[in-house]
């Protein structure tokens, strides 16, 4: 029998792009250039005794790929030295990852809090699903410091929040709210999907966990799906790996594959995206259709002195509102040729949507109009395309409308 691959050495001491090439790399016997993709449900033993420690943890070898893959293995190491945290799990989908990551350690007659301005499945889970099983819980308004704290309560367990927020792209004091979570005893949970780990490290400004929709940048083109949540070995021990183990929100080695090779790209991508939405962001200011605009790399930012202070750079996104609220925004959509109606984000096409209408299209109308996602506010993630290709098909719909 062929022997397991070799543990892979650890890249730490690299910087962030040279990681994203070659941290957890595991060559088999064979000494494939590529990482190799491990397409296999379960595995072998040379003997029975061989198969008996192996699930008494006494061998470190692998049993079944719902819960321990090679190739997803590699995955999950990239992303840990990336991130710069001790353990990870990936998981099928970006929900899957946020939905464990909250769900998993908790119990009927705990407490969560969360910010207000959430992804809309995000929010299904804190409103909707939480409290069926006896878990209570918060919306407040993440910018607002105080209000964090006046939410914390003896059972408080948890604290979740999006910084930059979808789709609006307000940026959150992690700092602040980890320290108010861990006055209280709370974890606190980030979903960094907007920031990327390529701006943003929410485990160095005091997070606890975070997690991501690897769909977005990390695969970056359109291919499958996939996610990932990243923290201490302690608490992937305690509460991730057996609840997964056991319930099953499995990533398939072949998307783990996919992704890792996506994150091969994701820092020149991810630069040349935000160099993008810049331009596109300081075009749009100005211009006569638009009444608003939201980009986090910009002075005028709402908090510019905060995305200074804890990102490296600014988004992939902007976040901008058309005259003439939803007629206006459907007219600007429906002219454009290059970036296409999608409700993702993070791709190497250009992508632009009407939260409205899709992502947040659940929520009553006052609650959106709290969030600022207004009938005319589009969404746009900047693509791979010539910038000033992208600027002329953006002014030219703005025109039309």
């Amino acid at each position: 029998m062929s022997k397991s691959p070799k543990s892979p050495a650890s890249t730490t001491q690299y910087r962030p792009e040279t990681r994203l090439v070659h941290s957890g790399t595991l060559r088999s016997q064979y000494g494939e250039t590529s990482e190799a993709l491990f397409l296999t449900q379960g595995y072998v033993y040379n003997s029975a005794e061989e198969c008996e420690a192996r699930f008494k943890g006494e061998d470190p070898g692998f049993i079944y790929s719902r819960y321990s893959n090679p190739t997803i293995s590699m995955f999950e190491r990239r992303m840990i030295e990336l991130e710069g945290a001790e353990a990870a799990r990936s998981a099928a989908t970006g929900m899957a990852a946020v939905t464990t990551a909250i769900l998993a350690p908790l119990k009927a007659g705990d407490h969560v809090v969360a910010s207000r301005a959430l992804f809309g499945s995000c929010l299904y889970v804190i409103q909707d699903l939480l409290p069926r099983y006896g878990i209570e819980t918060t919306l407040v308004d993440g910018a607002d410091l105080d209000q964090w704290q006046r939410a914390l309560r003896p059972n408080t367990k948890t604290f979740f929040l999006e910084s930059p927020t979808n789709p609006t792209l307000d940026v959150l004091d992690i700092s602040g709210i980890a320290e108010i979570a861990h006055s209280g005893g709370a974890r606190l949970v980030v979903d960094n999907v907007f920031a990327t780990p390529i701006w943003q490290s929410p485990l160095a400004l005091g997070a606890d966990v975070v997690v991501y929709s690897a769909t977005k940048h990390i695969d970056g083109q359109g291919r499958c799906l996939g996610g990932i949540i990243l923290s201490s070995e302690a608490f992937i021990a305690e509460h991730i790996h057996n609840f997964m183990r056991q319930t099953g929100p499995s990533i398939s080695p072949f998307n783990a594959w996919v992704l890792l090779k996506g994150l091969e790209t994701l820092g020149v991508r991810v630069r040349a995206q935000t160099e993008t939405a810049g331009r596109i962001a300081d075009v749009l200011a100005s211009h006569p259709k638009i009444s608003r605009l939201v980009y986090p790399g910009r002075a005028d930012h709402p908090q510019a002195a905060l995305v200074k202070k804890q990102m490296r750079g600014g988004s992939t996104l902007v976040g901008f509102e058309v005259k003439g609220g939803k007629q206006g925004a459907f007219r600007v959509l429906n002219e454009l040729k290059l970036a296409k109606i999608s409700n993702n984000l993070g791709d190497a096409k250009s992508l632009v949507t009407h939260p409205a209408t899709t992502t947040h299209q659940r929520l009553k109308p006052e609650d959106r109009a709290a969030l600022g996602i207004s009938e005319g506010f589009i969404r746009f993630s900047a693509g791979l395309e010539h910038v000033d290709d992208l600027i002329e098909d953006l002014t030219a719909a703005l025109e039309k409308a």
